[in-house]
């Protein structure tokens, strides 16, 4: 069974703007799958709106609050956790084989 884990990894601020601090706007995420010995891997990055309302200060920011920023502002989170499936998937049982050159086994 593949485990998929999320992570940020960054979070660009403004120093200040409309009197707060440390306001987001580019979330740099990553996420992991692995199955067994196998593992596929993604990272991105996501810009979101303003400060929200109310605002979260920055040493107050969890890491569920800001992945749901990342899967409301364009991430697709379910899209992505297919597609590491699929590549781990291709993995285990490949498409595509390139096996020696019949002729030059020695």
């Amino acid at each position: 069974m593949t485990t998929f884990n999320w992570q940020i990894s960054t979070l660009d601020c403004y120093p200040t703007q409309d009197n707060l601090t440390d306001v987001v706007f580019t979330v740099h995420w990553n996420c992991t799958a692995v199955d067994g010995n196998y593992t596929s891997y993604v990272y991105g990055s996501c810009g979101v709106p303003g400060p929200g309302d109310p605002f979260t200060p920055y040493e107050d920011l969890t890491l569920n609050q800001v992945l749901g920023w990342i899967w409301a502002n364009g991430v697709d989170k379910d899209a992505i956790e297919v597609n590491l499936q699929t590549q781990i998937d291709n993995l285990i049982n490949p498409p595509v084989v390139t096996p020696p050159l019949p002729w030059s086994q020695a």
